[in-house]
């Protein structure tokens, strides 16, 4: 029987740790020129929490990111983990008054900032840079193999590991306080809901600030052991350059990015024909792209991908097939599979070399199927227009509404716009104690 973790291996820096202990030598990361083995990187990540603390910082203090894709930004964050810091990812396009508002909200005792933006932050704010200079968090971790030792002590999975800020276009940002376990559970559903494999090669386009290229590809599939690519922006030219070069089979993108990549000349000319995964959300797919994907890659599986606060629609090319409820179970080669079902939601123990599910891990929800949540939402909104009983009285609350407010899950993929694929208890975010303006209201 295998052994539970500890409650300090439930962590996100865990994550990391138990993969470099099983593929030591496998290849977690390709940024440019830097190749960067689970071991490697393993290592470097406690080199940068050592960093972090010999900057003054303790257990519990706010550390921002402000920069772009990166080797050093993923580092930044797992360093913040293992030294028990809250990371807290910046917009890299914040700047003026929204990017002083989003440092003084948060409490942000250092900036971890690429040079070529440092200039922007604000006056007497502690700054270190990430990479590409002289004294930046990069060229400090840099040492021989073995130099950095696991250190003591660490978060426990009840800890806050990062504060997630909304875009802020209804009311100014708010941050949710996603702690280890909670993303933890994000991971283990992504992992099982989303088909990702060790023996996948995703690529990571989109920025590593927004919560679904990290918490919902990246950091799943460092945990089950692939090799991953990170690369600045999503511009077609490098990303069809890698899929033909097999460096790329997995790639999540928005319908947006999608129709670059089609409209390419690339696409036609390349050989694409290893790429088998095409994750997307945030919008339907229009149906004469999706058409073309499937008549260019026609062992190409898509993945749709959408938050719980809010279904999506779908387009006409997707309503004209019918896809069986069990689809998310079933295999999707040539084929469109819907991300959702039931998930277990597993102790990250079972990530582990031979491990097997705890016992007494509690079964998440089903994923609402996408007909019967906008027929849900419609009953709900039609519920809350109906006019009280009587004048005066307070309406009346509808049963599935409160449910759906008061579920963490659903509080989380609301607050922080992860596009969740399953529910996951205890995944649960709170509004950041430091914020003392009144919510607005939602329409």
């Amino acid at each position: 029987m295998p052994t539970r973790p500890s409650a300090r291996e439930n962590t996100v820096d865990g994550v990391l740790r138990r993969s470099a202990r099983r593929v030591p030598g496998r290849t977690a990361l390709r940024y440019g020129e830097r190749v960067w083995t689970y071991r490697e990187l393993d290592e470097a990540v406690t080199g940068a929490a050592r960093v972090l603390l010999e900057h003054g910082l303790r257990s519990g203090d706010r550390v921002a990111a402000y920069g772009h894709n990166s080797d050093a930004y993923l580092i930044g964050f797992l360093g913040c983990a293992r030294a028990g810091l809250v990371h807290v990812p910046v917009h890299h396009h914040l700047t003026g008054e929204d990017l002083r508002y989003l440092l003084e909200q948060s409490g942000a005792a250092l900036v971890l900032a690429d040079p070529l933006l440092e200039h922007r932050l604000p006056g007497g704010v502690r700054a270190l840079p990430l990479r590409d200079a002289t004294g930046s968090l990069l060229e400090r971790i840099e040492a021989p193999p073995g130099t950095f030792t696991v250190l003591a002590g660490g978060p426990d999975e009840g800890d806050l590991a990062q504060l997630l800020y909304t875009s802020g276009t209804t009311a100014l940002p708010k941050g949710a306080m996603m702690t280890h376990g909670a993303l933890l559970h994000a991971y283990t559903s992504a992992v099982l809901a989303l088909d990702l494999k060790e023996t996948d090669r995703p690529l990571h386009a989109l920025p590593l600030y927004h919560s679904a290229q990290l918490h919902v590809f990246l950091m799943p599939y460092l945990a089950v052991g692939a090799e991953n690519t990170v690369i600045d922006a999503p511009d077609p030219y490098r990303i069809l350059e890698l899929v033909s070069a097999g460096h790329a089979d997995s790639f999540f993108a928005p319908p947006t990015v999608w129709i670059a990549l089609a409209g390419h000349p690339g696409f036609a000319t390349r050989d694409l024909s290893a790429l088998r995964k095409a994750y997307y959300g945030a919008s339907v797919m229009p149906a004469p792209v999706l058409e073309r994907l499937r008549a260019r890659l026609p062992g190409l599986a898509f993945y749709n991908c959408f938050g719980l606060g809010a279904p999506p629609g779908r387009s006409p090319g997707e309503r004209s097939a019918r896809w069986p409820r069990s689809s998310a179970r079933t295999s999707t080669r040539g084929g469109r599979r819907r991300a959702g079902g039931r998930c277990c939601s597993w102790r990250p123990g079972s990530w582990t070399s031979g491990a097997a599910r705890c016992p007494t891990a509690p079964r998440a929800k089903s994923s609402t199927d996408r007909r019967s949540c906008a027929r849900a939402t419609g009953r709900n909104r039609r519920r809350r227009q109906r006019p009280s009983a009587t004048a005066g009285s307070a309406p009346a609350t509808s049963r599935s509404a409160t449910a759906r407010a008061t579920s963490p899950s659903s509080t989380g993929s609301r607050t922080s716009s992860t596009p969740a694929v399953c529910s996951s208890p205890p995944a649960r975010s709170r509004t950041s104690s430091t914020d003392t303006r009144p919510s607005p209201r939602r329409r």
